[in-house]
């Protein structure tokens, strides 16, 4: 396409914690396989702010451009793709590149190969206006879909969405959520409530009003609430049958190992820095308690999640940003002052 340009804006840092700068580089040319696609909304994610304070320096390079929840409009194609048309309208997700012949990609659990990349993180993401992805790999979004509200999804939804699968809960159970309030929480509530699951969102007393208008059932001060334990299994009547933690603190991850009910499943999301909780193994064994890791969903996961939103179901609370203001954004994001899904919208 003729108004290609030359070069783009990129945000792009060159030591962690180091200056978040927005410079000049050139638009990729996109191989056979890939297509160019002019990303026209990145969502913000709290992982992009551990990329940048260095936190996941073993699996990220630098510098990096960051930024994995992409939504924008096919502008070129390679030779060898054949399912896409310019105009086409791609989501650009975290986990690209998988072998697609693995054990894992063969059973739908792609993001778990050992050949993936991730956007973002080992190589650069979407916080810039062009970039190629494999065909593959890009995520197809109706033309019915508000775009910016596709972005998030991509990662914060698709993320919330499949940790609720991994807890294995029937219609009309009871799932707690941690960190209810933030980005990641306001869609699991949000995921719960259109499953049929009853919500009990923990999270801090300034948050209660945000987590009820989403649909949470009970609210729990998860600071300031004594005997949180016993509380819990108190409203609840023995504990929720499922917990999803996306807090990133050790001491509400091994709480919910004491409330949640007997036969429940604990799903952890949220990355406490040093990655490690005390579990007691005598709760785990007597109560027949199963904990669960989950990372990102595949690309049906990611079908599904959007699916939601774009019915309407799960909305997405919005709040655009240049790409100058992510300094900005990661600040809030910091001191927990992040209840919308942040976007930058590049056309401000």
């Amino acid at each position: 396409m003729s108004d290609i340009p030359s070069t783009q804006r990129v945000l792009i840092f060159d030591e962690y914690n180091g200056p978040l700068v927005v410079r000049k580089a050139p638009v990729p040319e996109p191989l056979d396989d890939e297509l160019l696609v002019k990303v026209e909304y990145s969502g913000i994610c709290h992982s992009d702010l551990h990329s940048w304070n260095g936190d996941f320096d073993y699996a990220t390079i630098c510098p990096l451009i960051g930024g994995h929840e992409g939504a924008g409009s096919v502008v070129k194609i390679g030779s060898k793709v054949r399912d896409w048309k310019l105009g086409d309208r791609a989501g650009v997700k975290l986990v690209n590149a998988n072998c697609l012949n693995c054990e894992y990609c063969k059973t739908g659990h792609e993001p778990l190969c050992d050949r993936i990349q991730n956007y973002g993180f080992d190589c650069h993401g979407t916080f810039q206006e062009y970039m190629t992805i494999r065909d593959v790999d890009a995520i197809k979004i109706s033309k019915d879909m508000n775009l910016a509200s596709a972005a998030p999804v991509l990662c914060g939804g698709v993320t919330a969405y499949k940790a609720l699968k991994e807890a294995n809960l029937k219609s009309g159970q009871i799932v707690a959520i941690t960190g209810a309030g933030g980005g990641l929480g306001s869609f699991g509530i949000q995921y719960a409530k259109a499953m049929g699951l009853r919500v009990i969102a923990i999270d801090h007393s300034s948050k209660k009003e945000h987590c009820e208008d989403l649909g949470a059932e009970w609210f729990v001060d998860g600071f300031e609430t004594s005997e949180i334990v016993d509380h819990i299994k108190k409203i609840t009547n023995g504990g929720p049958h499922g917990v999803v933690s996306f807090v990133s603190a050790k001491k509400p991850m091994e709480q919910a190992l004491e409330y949640v009910r007997k036969r429940g499943t604990v799903v952890l999301v949220g990355l406490p820095k040093d990655s490690q909780i005390l579990v007691n193994t005598t709760l785990l064994i007597f109560n027949s308690i199963t904990i669960k890791g989950s990372l990102i969903g595949s690309r049906l996961d990611t079908d599904e999640a959007l699916d939601f939103v774009s019915r309407g179901v799960v909305k997405v609370p919005l709040e655009f940003v240049r790409l100058e203001d992510v300094p900005i954004v990661y600040e809030k994001m910091k001191e927990g002052k992040v209840n919308s899904r942040v976007v930058v919208d590049f056309s401000l």
